[in-house]
């Protein structure tokens, strides 16, 4: 064979070869291309669900844990795959509301209000925030509205009374607690607020009275000190007084600030006979030791 068979033989190895991948290219791009599309898992509606509750479990458990922080971030992820259960709305709010955030629980709240507006808890959370954000008037359309759908909630009375203390209507205030109290008569907070508005209205005996009542119910260091100020205000320094104002600071030295007391809706004359027992000698080492272990700054107090 000589060179120019050579030469032409070489051309026709070469034109088979490249029509042997052209062709293969063709049959390549006329196959379905299924290997060369990487598998994508797309979850049902009903796995999303389940994962997202099983989040917003978690996210609750933190909150009861301390965790705020984590809480509201697990509970905005828990959202995001299940933008329709009220349930996680709510625990969002919550934890936005343990991160002083009212602002943006109030939105939540209202969402998942909006998504069960039968659900009375719902009405009271958001009641309940916006006596946080200091709006009495907003909370008492609430609770009245929650109240529609459990009539027999006491702890709702006892926020309705709060937010009656909060607009200056002492009656109306004194009203509600009561209705909470015939609800649970072991209602200690109820019962005590119920003397708050009596030694404020001047009926110093009978808030005298309630809040002895209180004290046989639960031995908390806010009836323990209304008492001695106001046993205080009828014998200066008696015994009875410094005992218990002594023992209600020991347990929680936040009361030794009027500005705590204020937060905690105790009225201008309580305070005021608080400030003098507080005066007292016989308190000076009580009171001192208060002041050092109080989380409220001083400076605060009026």
């Amino acid at each position: 064979m000589n060179a120019s068979n050579n030469k032409l033989n070489s051309h026709k190895q070469t034109f088979l070869k490249g029509a042997i991948f052209i062709g293969l290219a063709i049959f390549c791009l006329e196959q379905p291309s299924k290997a060369f599309i990487p598998y994508i898992y797309e979850p049902s509606r009903k796995e999303l669900e389940k994962t997202a509750s099983s989040i917003g479990k978690t996210a609750a458990q933190l909150l009861q844990m301390g965790q705020p922080k984590e809480a509201e971030r697990l509970a905005a992820l828990s959202i995001s795959l299940q933008p329709n259960d009220y349930r996680l709305w709510s625990i969002l709010a919550e934890a936005q509301r343990a991160n002083n955030r009212l602002h943006d629980a109030s939105q939540s709240i209202a969402k998942a209000k909006k998504l069960k507006p039968e659900k009375a808890s719902l009405w009271f959370a958001e009641a309940s925030i916006a006596l946080q954000q200091k709006k009495p008037e907003k909370a008492i359309v609430l609770l009245k509205e929650g109240l529609k759908l459990d009539p027999k909630n006491a702890i709702a009375y006892f926020q309705l009374g709060n937010a009656r203390i909060m607009k200056v209507q002492p009656i109306l205030a004194l009203k509600e607690f009561k209705e909470a109290t015939k609800i649970e008569p072991k209602f200690w907070e109820a019962i005590n607020n119920q003397g708050l508005i009596l030694f404020e209205i001047g009926k110093h005996k009978k808030a005298i009275k309630i809040w002895r009542q209180v004290l046989t119910i639960e031995r908390n260091s806010e009836p323990m000190l209304a008492l001695a100020a106001a046993l205080n205000a009828v014998e200066s320094g008696n015994p009875e007084s410094i005992r218990l104002a002594t023992e209600a600071l020991a347990k929680n030295p936040n009361y030794v600030s009027s500005k705590h007391q204020e937060d905690q809706l105790w009225g201008e004359m309580l305070r005021k006979a608080t400030k003098a027992l507080l005066e007292e000698p016989a308190l000076v080492g009580a009171v001192e030791k208060a002041i050092a272990n109080s989380e409220i700054s001083m400076a605060e107090d009026k």
